[in-house]
Formats: structure tokens, sequence, C-alpha cells
């Protein structure tokens, strides 16, 4: 009888920890890699940042393409001006699965591009953590943050990086405590 008692505490202790452990778990963090990229090179920095975490991938891509890089700057600039929010073609179906959110974008016109301020307010970021990454030909990444903590109501902000290379995403997410 005294085994039995024992085998039953010990298979209830193994049951209870176990789903102390799942809760553990979840409560870590599911983390998804948003991303804009017009020409490729914030795709590149959220690819590595999606290896480095475990993260799954939503790239942000306009109904309606942007054009060729000269028009672009005046759409982009047209877009800042007018505070336009562009529409997105797609949607993260299970946003409410994650608790950490990093947003890439380039920064354009000193600022997160009007299509990344769409993505941003099409959800409820209150209780998740938002990482802004950019690219940039010469602006810094805190020319944006206003913008992203304005659009992303409700959430934490983390310590975001302006990283042009691939290569400056792994010190970078193990020192956020991220790496897989």
């Amino acid at each position: 009888m005294k085994t039995m008692f024992l085998l039953c505490a010990a298979i209830f202790a193994a049951a209870f920890c176990g789903f102390g452990f799942s809760s553990r778990a979840e409560a870590s963090g599911k983390i998804l890699v948003a991303y804009f990229s017009y020409q490729g090179h914030t795709a590149n920095v959220a690819k590595e940042i999606a290896a480095q975490t475990g993260g799954d991938l939503f790239e942000i891509v306009p109904v309606t393409p942007y054009p060729a890089y000269d028009e672009c700057l005046d759409v982009a600039k047209a877009e800042k001006n007018n505070n336009a929010r562009p529409s997105i073609d797609g949607r993260v179906d299970n946003m409410a699965d994650y608790d950490v959110v990093f947003v890439g974008y380039p920064i354009w016109w000193y600022d997160a591009p009007m299509i990344v301020l769409s993505f941003l307010e099409s959800y409820d970021f209150s209780g998740k953590t938002v990482i802004p990454f950019a690219t940039s030909g010469g602006s810094p990444l805190s020319d944006s943050l206003d913008s992203v903590r304005a659009s992303a109501a409700g959430a934490t902000i983390g310590d975001g990086i302006l990283a042009n290379d691939a290569g400056d995403v792994a010190p970078w997410i193990s020192g956020l405590g991220y790496a897989k």
C-alpha cells in the first residue's frame, strides 16, 4: 500500500512538474520577426535574427508595391508628409501567440516607413515586447523610435539595433538573452 501511494505521488509530481515546465516555456515567449525590406538588406538581417532566436518570419508586403528607387524616394516622402498608412498584403493570423516581436525596416526620411507603422497599428501589442531593428545609409535607429513607440501602443520597446550587416546580429541577440 505504501509503495502504491509513493508511486501515485511520483506520477502526480511528474505530471505537475511537467505542466509547470510547459507553462514556464510558454511564458518565456514565442518570437516573431516581422520585417519590411525594399532592397533585401533588411530581409537578410531579419533572416539572421530568426535563425539566432528560432523565431517565425513574417514579411510586411505592401498591397501596392513600391516603385523603382528614384520614384520610391518621392513616394516615401509623400507618405511621411501625409502620415499615410499603406495597406499590407497579408496578416499574422496568430499574433496573440507571440510575446516578443522583432520589427525590422529600412529607415526612410529619418523614420520607419509608413507601412511599418501600418503593421504596428494593425495589432494589439499590449503586454508584448517589440524590439526594433533597422538598416540605414546614414540615419540612426533612434530617429525612428518615437514612431515605433506611438504605433505599438501598450508594448514594451526593447533595445533595438541598426544592423547593416547580418554579422551584427549574433552578439546583439545574445546580449538581449534571446539566443536559442
